[in-house]
């Protein structure tokens, strides 16, 4: 596992950038494992909207289009952005499931934290969607966890 220390804004973009490709990466896996058609498409809706989201970062970092209060490592908390569920190739579908629901906490805790330090109104507003996006994933996760593990007769 790659270590990501935040001591600049790219520092931080390629942190969310590679977490976008991890999360496009479990959907694809978990696209491929739903029996339900349903449970399949919205993975596969998932997959689209962290492609766009990953888009959208590698866009900001080149284009430098960021205005960020100055950062302090020890103010970044980067275990809070990180999963604490750990994935492998065979994992169960309700272990898939879990994984999801931490990486999209992660997620929206980072996305809701640059809001919070951003300084651009448009980006500001750009990570405040990112983390509610990654939020309703997190609902959807735990819905599906209900509905498929916690109720199996």
């Amino acid at each position: 596992m790659k270590i990501f220390e935040f001591k600049t804004v790219d520092d931080i973009l390629d942190f969310a950038i590679a977490e976008e490709q991890a999360a496009i990466d479990l959907y694809t896996s978990l696209a491929a494992r739903a029996l339900n058609p349903a449970v399949r498409l919205t993975f596969e809706d998932f997959i689209k909207e962290e492609n766009r989201h990953k888009e959208v970062l590698v866009k900001i970092k080149k284009e430098k289009h960021f205005d960020l209060h100055p950062l302090k490592a020890q103010e970044m908390n980067i275990s809070d952005y990180t999963t604490k569920v750990k994935s492998s190739p065979d994992m169960t579908y309700a272990e898939a499931l879990l994984f999801a629901m931490d990486k999209e906490k992660a997620a929206f805790k980072l996305y809701t934290s640059l809001a919070n330090k951003i300084q651009n109104p448009e980006l500001k507003k750009f990570f405040q969607v990112l983390a509610q996006e990654e939020s309703n994933h997190k609902l959807h996760f735990e819905i599906e966890y209900d509905d498929h593990v916690l109720n199996e007769d």
